[in-house]
């Protein structure tokens, strides 16, 4: 008899709910697990999505406890402090550390197998972290990375073309946050190069960019596209698809960029990432990429001062 396969998710707000909500409605998986610090805001939401169960079938879901973490395929941890309007990422980095370091010594009591997906801001840093914390292969910590801004990126660059963003081929590398960058040389539609203005490609980026702040100030958190994204790299590892995800993981020698965390394209599949695309890049892309590992070893170096 097959394993069945199970997801546990770390943390039942905004996004860890809506992550379980996506990934339940597209029968991703056998089990699906919530836990959180608040056991009881992790019981009423598997109470609510087990009442639709009439209208799915499938999946056994429950509010569990770290237990739970020990036949798990992919722990995904969305846990941590709220962003705030008006804060960037990096400044919730304090905040956070506290509460992965504890997570992160829970899941390890009961799991050495599975795969670690972070998506918790600032998720570069995170996800970092974790690599350092659990001692497990690379392949096996993945950050959610610029997969959600290349999403953006791709819509954008669609609405202005009138063109599904399906048929979009764009991404955005680097740290998810505010020194990610676009790679226009590399984007297409169809494998034509997409033709627009400077000026529209600057509001394109910085639209892309900036999208978490301006949804943040209008209802005060992201959710829908990030559980979406996640949706997608959790299917791409049960699936063993071997699919090209924007993702964030541990570089060496990348460009010339080395022991960071940063998003770059990916080929995912049941072993976490398998490989990093060696893309080839301009030289004013090289230069923006360095400065957003710079930018992030600046702040690993204050998470080591933290501990």
């Amino acid at each position: 008899m097959l394993k069945k396969t199970r997801v546990v998710i770390i943390g039942a707000g905004a996004v860890g709910s809506t992550t379980a909500y996506t990934l339940l409605l597209r029968k991703r998986m056998d089990e699906l697990v919530l836990i959180d610090a608040n056991h009881n805001k992790a019981v009423g939401d598997a109470l609510d999505m087990n009442h639709g169960m009439p209208f799915l079938g499938g999946a056994k879901l429950w509010a569990g406890t770290y237990e739970d973490c020990r036949d798990a395929d992919i722990i995904v941890i969305t846990a941590g402090a709220a962003q705030k309007e008006g804060e960037s990422r990096v400044d919730l980095l304090k905040r956070n550390v506290a509460i992965f370091d504890s997570i992160i010594n829970e899941v390890l009591k009961y799991n050495n197998h599975a795969i670690l997906l972070i998506a918790s801001n600032p998720v570069d840093i995170m996800s970092y972290f974790t690599w350092r914390k659990s001692e497990w292969p690379i392949n096996r910590i993945i950050g959610s990375g610029t997969l959600l801004d290349s999403a953006r990126f791709r819509y954008l660059i669609g609405e202005e073309l009138n063109i599904d963003p399906r048929s979009v081929h764009a991404h955005i590398v680097g740290e998810h946050g505010d020194s990610e960058l676009p790679l226009w040389s590399l984007a297409n539609v169809a494998g034509t190069e997409v033709r627009l203005s400077d000026e529209s490609k600057e509001t394109i980026f910085t639209n892309t960019r900036d999208a978490a702040y301006q949804i943040i100030s209008a209802k005060g958190a992201t959710y829908y596209a990030i559980a979406l994204a996640l949706d997608r790299i959790c299917t791409a590892i049960l699936r063993d698809e071997g699919a090209v995800l924007n993702v964030s993981t541990l570089l060496k020698d990348y460009h010339g960029v080395s022991d960071v965390f940063l998003g770059v394209p990916c080929i995912v599949d049941r072993h976490g990432v398998r490989e990093i695309m060696d893309i080839k890049i301009t030289e004013e892309e090289k230069l923006l990429l360095h400065r957003s590992a710079d930018k992030l070893k600046g702040l690993i170096q204050s998470i080591e001062s933290v501990e």
